[in-house]
């Protein structure tokens, strides 16, 4: 079986609203620019260092691809992740192969001795990313095909 595609969906909070038949559940509006956008936190969403959720943040939302979606206006989609970011910054999810290259050839990642790699629980991560489903925060990127980045922060989801 393929790799799933994770697509990145990015703004800034303007509305949380709970779920009132089930308390595990809530919608994250998101606005960029003019654009709306509802995203789905269930349970299984992972929050990266469980930050609250509230208005005003900016953060980046991946949704599995492979899923279905409702045709709706706003879109509306299930958050696998979810994270806050500066704006200046860019998030990746997805697997990386063993030559730490994106599986959809989006993103290759050049390990620098700044490059901080852990867990998804804040634990050191002392092996080789490659061949795992990470997390990557990067700011800059070469116009190479696949576009390449020296990232500041590798989240590994073991």
């Amino acid at each position: 079986m393929a790799n799933p595609v994770f697509i990145p969906v990015s703004g800034v909070i303007e509305n949380v609203t709970s779920d009132p038949s089930d308390c595990c559940r809530f919608t994250v509006t998101l606005r960029s620019q003019d654009i709306i956008t509802n995203i789905i936190i269930t349970a299984d969403t992972y929050v990266i260092k469980e930050i609250r959720l509230r208005r005003g943040l900016y953060v980046t939302a991946f949704y599995d691809s492979s899923v279905p979606v409702p045709l709706i206006y706003p879109a509306q989609y299930e958050a696998v992740v979810i994270g806050q970011h500066r704006p200046n910054e860019f998030m990746a999810f997805g697997y990386f192969d063993e030559n730490l290259t994106a599986a959809d050839n989006s993103l290759q990642l050049n390990l620098g001795i700044t490059t901080s790699i852990t867990t998804c629980n804040g634990q050191t991560y002392a092996c080789s990313p490659a061949g795992k489903l990470l997390i990557v925060y990067y700011s800059v990127t070469t116009f190479s095909l696949p576009p390449q980045t020296t990232p500041h922060k590798i989240i590994v989801m073991c």
